[in-house]
């Protein structure tokens, strides 16, 4: 086995493992170096499959090369550099360790060539960002942890029946374009669409994410919703129903963003939203959309990691201060993060000259293409919502509003390094998209900077921050609870659990009733035959002894007689 032929995926995972029993010195080494060997094997890996292994009947494809990805591997491995960097100085190495085998399935299942495979990389990713939530190792964290699972799992049995229904429908385990014409497919869809945050299930994400420490959720926001995204762009390009799903988030992540007080929970809900502009892009299908739903998950990945790195640095240096309503002013002693965070939010925003604006747009472009009149109407609406609750909120009530009083400094070198390396690709990208096109996975002559273009954009900004400003009274949070998806789940379970509790009771109890009935029922038979006056008790003359054992050798004679 070459590099050209060995998953980067195992390289990773195989690294992280080692972290936890290493000195600090070669465990800050192996953060920094290991994902740069891993970028670089990336791209030593071809087109077609470069490691297969046969299992039971089926021939497993465990690393296949293609230009989609390899461009979603690329970012996922400059997202764990970047993750690591900004993590280098994490006390607690368990949750390094966690991220890398994180990262490195979400890895594992790009490079997958067949649903077995895919499926196994899932679970891994699964359990490694549980261990990166539970890793913050506070009560919210461990419970939070819990109920990420619980639907993570449920997610995976969902998908492994589909997967199995599938093989047995096609009798092959290969991953492909897939039409929603049986009950297998549509597990797999619904499987794959439980990690991208899609309703009903959607209430996990904001759930979960803010709970891991101020690095675990800057790995968190990379790979389970993109990786959902790579597998919806395989298997299930230009499926209609993807266009509703997608415009649903994107407007649900919008309004919840608005709702909400927590820095951290407003990033998670806007993570919803972006994927939902991914999600909506595959579901038109065209080579456009599809190139766009690629760049924009790359783009999305970096600036929602900038983001997060600035609200993770704000979490780090104030000792765990969240809520908008108590932070304000830091522009004042924190600038680069404030900064860095003004970057994140531009991009985000498809602010021109920044990443989210060559990727965004060609999502709208490609409804445009396809005379898709509402959705992007639609579109556009949404793009003035993310301006409003990512693009200026958060800054906005972080960084500036009013003076909380609070002096916090600029984070660790390290951290600061990570914010800057990452808002120089958003910048950069913004830039110069060309060299970003070529990664793409259809050839495109698309040119985002048309004068229309530019200025319809900033046009829309410019509304959506006046419209922000004017209604700032009404923008001010306050200490309440959004209630979400899952308050309906939790309290039907509650309901179910206490009703299927009460119904095993009731059966149990019956059944011990039985139980001892029948009990007493044999006791008072055995004493009635066998007790002191009973029928067996008794001594039998000797004629009926003798008339007995006759009896018993006639019949034995005739059983060896006839057999």
């Amino acid at each position: 086995m070459t590099i050209d032929t060995f998953p980067p995926g195992v390289l990773l995972i195989f690294g992280g493992l080692v972290l936890p029993f290493v000195s600090s010195g070669v465990r800050k080494t192996i953060v920094l170096l290991l994902p740069l060997l891993v970028l670089w094997s990336v791209w030593q890996i071809g087109d077609g499959t470069q490691l297969s292994l046969s299992f039971l009947e089926y021939e497993l494809s465990i690393v296949e090369g293609d230009t989609l990805s390899r461009l979603f591997a690329t970012v996922f491995a400059v997202m764990v550099f970047g993750g690591g960097l900004f993590a280098l100085n994490q006390k607690e190495p368990f949750e390094l360790a966690a991220a890398f085998v994180y990262g490195g399935s979400a890895l594992g299942v790009v490079f997958a060539g067949d649903l077995i495979t895919v499926f196994v990389f899932w679970e891994i990713m699964a359990i490694g960002s549980t261990l990166v939530i539970w890793s913050a190792k506070t009560p919210q964290s461990y419970r939070a942890s819990i109920r990420y699972l619980i639907i993570h799992l449920l997610g995976g049995v969902i998908l492994m029946v589909g997967i199995v229904m599938q093989i047995q429908n096609t009798g092959s385990a290969e991953f492909e374009a897939m039409k929603i014409d049986n009950l297998g497919t549509w597990l797999i869809l619904a499987g794959f669409l439980v990690n991208a945050g899609a309703p009903p299930l959607t209430a996990w994400l904001p759930d979960a994410y803010p709970e891991a420490s101020f690095s675990g959720t800057v790995f968190l926001s990379a790979f389970t919703t993109k990786t959902a995204v790579y597998v919806l762009m395989i298997g299930f390009p230009g499926t209609e129903i993807l266009i509703y799903i997608g415009l649903y988030m994107i407007f649900y992540g919008i309004i919840y963003a608005l709702l909400e007080n927590d820095m951290r929970r407003i990033l998670s809900y806007s993570i919803i939203n972006q994927v939902g502009f991914m999600v909506t892009g595959i579901g038109i299908g065209t080579e456009m959309a599809l190139n766009g739903a690629a760049a924009h998950a790359f783009t999305h990945i970096i600036y929602k990691a900038l983001l997060l790195m600035s609200a993770g640095s704000v979490f780090y240096m104030t000792s765990g201060k969240r809520k908008c309503t108590d932070l304000g002013g830091l522009f004042q002693s924190m600038p680069i993060t404030c900064i860095c965070g003004i970057v994140g939010a531009l991009a985000i925003s498809s602010f021109p000259l920044t990443s989210g604006f060559i990727s965004k747009s060609m999502i709208a472009q490609a409804a445009v293409d396809e005379q898709l009149f509402l959705i992007w109407m639609c579109l556009a609406a949404a793009s003035a919502g993310v301006f409003l609750h990512a693009g200026i909120k958060f800054p906005w009530f972080v960084f500036f509003q009013k003076d909380s009083g609070l002096r916090p400094k600029d984070p660790p070198w390290n951290m600061k390094a990570a914010m800057i390396f990452f808002a120089f690709i958003c910048i950069g990208l913004g830039v110069m998209p060309e060299p970003f096109y070529e990664l793409l996975p259809f050839s495109s002559n698309y040119e985002p900077y048309t004068v229309p273009h530019v200025i319809n954009q900033l046009q829309l900004l410019l509304f959506a921050g006046l419209s922000f400003f004017l209604a700032l009274p009404l923008m001010k949070r306050t200490l309440t609870i959004s209630l979400d998806w899952d308050w309906f789940y939790r309290r039907c379970g509650r309901i179910v659990y206490k009703l299927i509790t009460l119904q095993i009771l009731n059966i149990r109890q019956k059944l011990l009733d039985l139980s001892i009935y029948l009990i007493k029922h044999f006791i008072r038979l055995t004493h009635y035959y066998s007790g002191s006056e009973g029928t067996v008790a008794r001594d039998a003359s000797l004629g009926t002894s003798v008339a007995i054992v006759v009896t018993a050798l006639a019949v034995l004679i005739v059983f060896i007689y006839q057999f």
